[in-house]
């Protein structure tokens, strides 16, 4: 069986290998594998920065962004041959902590969570893979071709359900979100803005190409100047940032309008320095009671909110953000970042 392995730690590592046959005890799905999406982690992966292989092991099999069809299932699993499924990144730490106790593993707090694909687990990235009934997520079946989507689109459900909840804290009634980032986190929390009735605004670089045709397919407002421009004007009551660029989170957490919710979802790059007058935006903040939170990963629940969300999305819309699939044996050229590029997608099998 095939499968796309990297050494951690050590670029120039990535090759595409035959590994040993999924285990499928424990009750196990057997699932072969369709399609695995490519993201900035996976680059940083290979590229050396990043990674854990499982223990005892000096290879980890690439990739958590998953899509494969059910070959076999336990009685009783809850699936049966040809589901459609899509498998969670993240397992809770083996202590328990509290919150991975309480099932949400996304919130650990010991740091001792693995992650498929990632972290001390192999990842989704062979022609077969094995996975926990508990860990998988059955999708419609109208998105075969799209349902890789869903990992990255989880991310933003949680991105969703922490806005609201933080603002269910006092009267809230938001009308506007700007976006900042139209990659594929930053689309699809668009999409998720859409269909919540919002007015959604989405901030990007490009000045034209799939990504303005995206935003405009979504009946969203695009804009590409600076984010203090599009702010002064829009005073956004949430603004979800997915870019992780220094500048931009500081400008987006001066702009929303009063008691406005920021949540950011972009990984910056350590290293960066910038001047901020930290008082005047801590004054501001606490006068207009505003948020700032963080989110990064995803449970169960939002993952099937994600799957809900997709399978309401026009599939149209949806196919339009995957601009590049890439075999497994040509998977170099998925690594490699191209300015058109939207999301990229290795496509797994024979």
């Amino acid at each position: 069986m095939r499968a796309l392995t990297v050494v951690p730690l050590q670029s120039g590592t990535a090759e595409v290998r035959d590994v040993p046959e999924p285990d499928t005890d424990g009750g196990r799905l057997l699932v072969d594998g369709l399609a695995l999406g490519i993201c900035g982690t996976d680059r940083e992966i290979v590229a050396g920065e990043y990674g854990w292989a499982p223990p005892g092991h000096d290879r980890l099999v690439l990739g958590h962004e998953s899509l494969g069809r059910v070959r076999r299932a336990p009685e009783g699993s809850g699936f049966a041959a040809g589901d459609l499924v899509v498998g969670i990144v993240r397992r809770p730490d083996p202590r328990p902590c509290p919150a991975c106790a309480h099932g949400e593993f996304d919130m650990c707090r010991n740091g001792e969570y693995s992650e498929r694909g990632i972290k001390e687990l192999d990842g989704y990235g062979s022609e077969q893979w094995s996975i926990e009934p508990d860990y998988a997520i059955k999708l419609d079946p109208a998105l075969a071709e799209t349902g890789v989507l869903l990992e990255p689109t989880s991310v933003v459900a949680k991105a969703w359900d922490q806005v609201e909840r933080v603002g269910s804290r006092a009267y809230f009634a938001p009308e506007r979100v700007l976006v900042t980032g139209a990659g594929p986190i930053g689309l699809l929390a668009a999409l998720l803005g859409v269909q919540r009735g919002l007015d959604v605004h989405v901030l990007d670089r490009a000045e034209s190409g799939p990504k303005v045709r995206a935003v405009e397919a979504l009946g969203a407002t695009y804009h590409s100047g600076p984010v203090s421009d599009v702010t002064e004007g829009l005073r956004p009551d949430i603004i979800i940032e997915a870019t992780g660029a220094a500048s931009v989170v500081f400008d987006a957490i001066a702009g929303t309008g009063a008691y406005g919710i920021v949540c950011l979802t972009g990984v910056s790059s350590a290293g960066r320095r910038i001047s901020v007058d930290l008082g005047e935006a801590n004054r501001s903040m606490v006068l207009e009671n505003d948020v700032v939170v963080g989110s990064v990963n995803a449970n169960p629940r939002h993952y099937t909110a994600a799957a809900q969300a997709l399978a309401a999305a026009d599939p149209g819309w949806l196919a339009s953000l995957i601009t590049r699939r890439v075999p497994l044996d040509r998977f170099a050229e998925a690594l490699e970042a191209r300015p058109d590029d939207i999301k990229v997608v290795l496509t797994l099998g024979r």
